[in-house]
């Protein structure tokens, strides 16, 4: 099984099994991380945020529409910023690293 990697705000680092085809928000939130994904991944809020760690972010698909339009909202935006709700796993993305930003709980 793939893993996950999420950098807490305090820079510890919480490794978690990641099931493919299920968004790297799902995973978080199923894990007690603190990140809020109010609208429960419809892309709906921004409340997921994260940075992509820059030697992953090409590996992803590009971000859709919608997805920009919310990340133009964001607080600690960076050009590695993406919406964990639109992160899915894959076996391509064994050992993926998310840094929740400074402002997530």
């Amino acid at each position: 099984m793939s893993k996950l990697v999420f950098i807490l705000p305090d820079g510890t680092a919480q490794t978690v099994a990641a099931i493919p085809d299920t968004s790297a928000m799902r995973h978080a939130v199923d894990n007690g991380l603190p990140l809020d994904a109010d609208c429960g991944g419809e892309c709906m809020c921004a409340t997921c945020h994260v940075h992509v760690d820059p030697g992953w972010f090409n590996k992803l698909e590009p971000a859709e529409e919608q997805e920009a339009d919310m990340l133009g909202v964001v607080d600690d935006p960076s050009p590695t910023s993406r919406l964990s709700c639109r992160i899915l796993m894959t076996e391509k993305l064994d050992g993926l690293v998310l840094r929740l930003p400074p402002t997530h709980r």
